[in-house]
């Protein structure tokens, strides 16, 4: 029995001992953490975590992580306090929760966040004002999502039409290119003809006639190569 009260006493020794140098290291960090050191705070705060698992430590590992923008990990120790049956320190955990996914501009989820804070404390005037800053933020996210749309709708739009203008400039292109092509052959033609030797009309009927005596000296000569021909006699020597 005498044994059994020792062994108490030095277990209750070790975890008095061990809460002090929690709540000393606890300490350290706030104070780290009070002077911007947040780096520093955050390496005191995992020290007191090693040596016990306090609400008080988590939190304040949390506040650290989130000064220094590491917003993930500071989420992760939100949420780790976030199911506490204590409905304060859900609603605390919560609040900043909803803190990390506005940084994140994750809107929809602060807003999921802040909700829940305030089931668990509706009085809180902060996470209420955070709520409807964030429902206010994700409506001009929403607008500027749609606009971006539409622009992005215009500018395909506006990206088919220069397309179409293209195509209809390189067929109008092409149409001045045979017009040209075919003045081009109309004036070569009347070059060439007005290049040509104009006749008078006493020189056609010259030549005409001269074409027509011609005609009728071949008539002629071929008359008198028929009839000089004329018939043979065809005899047999007897």
């Amino acid at each position: 029995m005498k044994q059994l009260v020792i062994v108490l006493l030095l277990v209750l020794s070790g975890l008095q001992l061990f809460a002090q140098q929690d709540r000393s290291l606890v300490k350290k960090g706030n104070d780290l953490y009070e002077q911007k050191k947040y780096k520093e705070a955050q390496a005191a705060y995992q020290q007191a975590l090693q040596k016990r698992k306090t609400v008080q430590g988590n939190f304040n590992l949390g506040d650290a992580l989130y000064q220094q923008k590491q917003y993930d990990k500071a989420a992760e120790q939100y949420n780790k306090l976030s199911q506490s049956k204590n409905s304060t320190i859900g609603a605390e955990a919560y609040h900043n929760l909803g803190n990390v996914q506005m940084q994140n501009k994750k809107y929809d989820e602060s807003i999921k966040a802040y909700e829940q804070a305030l089931v668990r404390n509706p009085n809180d005037e902060q996470t209420r004002y955070n709520l409807a800053y964030a429902q206010e933020k994700l409506k001009n996210q929403q607008q500027q999502d749609k606009n971006k749309n539409k622009n992005d709708k215009n500018k395909d739009k506006d990206k088919k039409q220069n397309k179409n203008d293209k195509n209809q400039d390189k067929d109008k292109n092409k149409n001045d290119k045979d017009k040209n092509k075919d003045q081009q052959n109309k004036d070569q033609q009347k070059q060439q003809q007005q290049q040509q030797p104009k006749i008078s009309k006493e020189d056609a009927q010259r030549m005409l006639d001269a074409l027509q005596n011609d005609e009728k000296q071949t008539q002629d000569k071929l008359k008198n190569q028929k009839l000089k021909g004329g018939k043979k006699q065809v005899g047999k020597d007897w």
